[in-house]
């Protein structure tokens, strides 16, 4: 398709990204030029990644080694089709971000925009690596590197409320990984003698089922990504960040990266007969359980709307564990399909909520009654992608809930069935509300002409959406995309399916 082959293609999906995050400082008194830059390398992105996805598709599983730190630990690369999936929402969604990071950084006048760009591009790259990683070596690698390539973004404002959710960020992401993922990771090499991602796993007749219950945790809850309780805190601290960098948090790439760790370790490290069979997964069941419903629960108790989506997140990303943790195929596919279905639901309830900032400065969900009689596009978009994130059809992640469903069915594990049903009822409680108090107004108005304004009312004009375009823009697209998606989930399921079959 393009002429190059695909190892060429696996490559160049990593390097395009810091290529670009080169070129960026070179611009940085040309704004225009700079963010050219940002926009071409995106779209060559998208390019690259669904060349290699229809090598990928016909079977193709290319491989790259990079470097033999010592013999039998190296940096190395293969493509397969969970990775490929993960490779596919982060570079797809750069592009829809990066349009929309134009209009909401020079919308809202954010400082050192350059080091913005610089840094998202590092991320997209570090995401690259990690979705290809051959082994749980070079996982690690790219994983810390997505975390440390994050952190600027995190403190972009410099704000003390930003420094001190920098700090929980970090401190909590390399805490997790340090002295949780890299044991499991030193103890796994040791115990099976490779470090590979191999099908069926590679833990099989290596290690008791208490032990593998123990490796098992040490995993799950060193993925700090996966935000599994009690070791979410980073991702509603992290919200005083701009809304983009919320985006790239939440659904291009380091959420997702953490989803993807958790199905990656359990597919290639475990095995889902093995553990199944073990019986280690009850206690993870439990977790992603009380996980989904108690972020629900306090995500309705949030009225600042970055707050409330973040707990959101939190819930959605446990549907991923979740499906890890039925350990049968069904569920796998299911949590998969979460990652692509989430991130698109997810991207574009931030892209309105950075939209209305950018328009009006409101942040609360009590300050919105009627904004969106002013923003029907923006609330429009919203309320697709919040009935995608509740599970409704014609909207992706209704398929998300029926595989997760088919999974619980397959374990014999018919009380998470219930977990779903409820967390779809929470899902409506704590997202449809915010649709609704834009579009109507509950709170009595003043008498007269007047009269004071309510605290936090202030005259909201029209033709909001024409002079923001940008912002408006991008939750379309992705809202779109929410729709689509719902057509080719059988696809998505069929290509996704071979990981789980041998």
């Amino acid at each position: 398709m393009t002429g190059l082959s695909p190892e060429q293609l696996m490559l160049a999906a990593m390097l395009v990204p810091l290529a670009a995050a080169v070129l960026i400082p070179l611009f940085h008194r040309v704004p225009n030029l700079r963010e050219c830059v940002t926009l071409l390398a995106a779209a060559a992105q998208v390019f690259i990644v669904w060349s290699l996805f229809a090598h990928v598709q016909a079977g193709a599983r290319p491989e790259l080694m990079a470097w033999q730190v010592v013999p039998g630990l190296a940096l190395a690369f293969k493509v397969e089709p969970l990775g490929m999936l993960f490779a596919l929402v982060a570079g797809s969604l750069w592009i829809v971000n990066s349009i929309y990071s134009i209009g909401y950084m020079r919308g809202n006048g954010e400082p050192r925009q350059t080091t913005f760009y610089v840094c998202f591009a590092v991320a997209i790259a570090s995401a690259m690596g990690l979705a290809f990683a051959k082994n749980l070596f070079t996982l690690f690698v790219f994983y810390e590197a997505l975390t440390l390539s994050t952190y600027p973004l995190v403190t972009h404002k410099a704000t003390p409320e930003a420094m001190r959710a920098s700090r929980v960020y970090l401190m909590l992401l390399l805490g997790t990984s340090m002295l949780l993922l890299l044991p499991a990771i030193i103890a796994t090499g040791f115990l099976a003698g490779t470090l590979d991602f191999t099908p069926g796993g590679i833990l099989s007749g290596n290690v008791s089922a208490t032990v593998m219950g123990l490796l098992l945790g040490l995993f799950m809850f060193g993925i700090g990504k996966a935000a599994l309780m009690p070791f979410h805190f980073w991702l509603p601290a992290a919200m005083v960040a701009p809304t983009p960098v919320s985006a790239l948090l939440h659904a291009v790439a380091v959420v997702k990266a953490g989803a993807f760790a958790v199905l990656k370790i359990v597919v290639y490290i475990f095995g889902i007969e093995t553990l199944a069979a073990s019986g280690a997964n009850w206690w993870l069941m439990v977790a992603a359980s009380t996980t989904l419903l108690l972020a629900s629960a306090i995500a309705m108790t949030k009225d600042n709307l970055k707050a409330r989506l973040a707990y959101s997140t939190v819930s959605q990303l446990s549907y991923v564990v979740l499906g890890a943790s039925l350990a049968v195929s069904a569920g796998i596919v299911g949590g998969a399909m979460q990652i692509a279905m989430h991130a698109l639901g997810k991207i574009t309830l931030f892209f309105c909520a950075g939209a209305i900032y950018v328009a009006t400065h409101k942040t609360e969900i009590s300050e919105m009654e009627g904004l969106g009689r002013k923003m029907p596009l923006t609330f429009c978009a919203f309320l697709v992608g919040a009935l995608s994130i509740i599970g409704l059809p014609p909207l992706g992640g209704s398929w998300v809930k029926w595989w997760l469903m088919l999974g619980a069915f397959d374990a014999g594990q018919i009380a998470v069935v219930f977990v779903l049903m409820a967390s779809s009822l929470l899902s409506i409680l704590y997202l449809l509300p915010v649709f609704l108090r834009g579009m109507f107004t509950f709170s009595p108005r003043p008498a007269s002409v007047g009269a004071a304004a309510p605290h936090g009312d202030h005259p909201v004009p029209d033709g909001l959406e024409r002079k923001y375009w940008l912002v408006v823009l991008a939750p379309c697209i992705t809202a779109a995309g929410c729709i689509v998606v719902f057509a080719y989930a059988d696809r998505i399921a069929a290509f996704i399916a071979p990981i789980v079959t041998r």
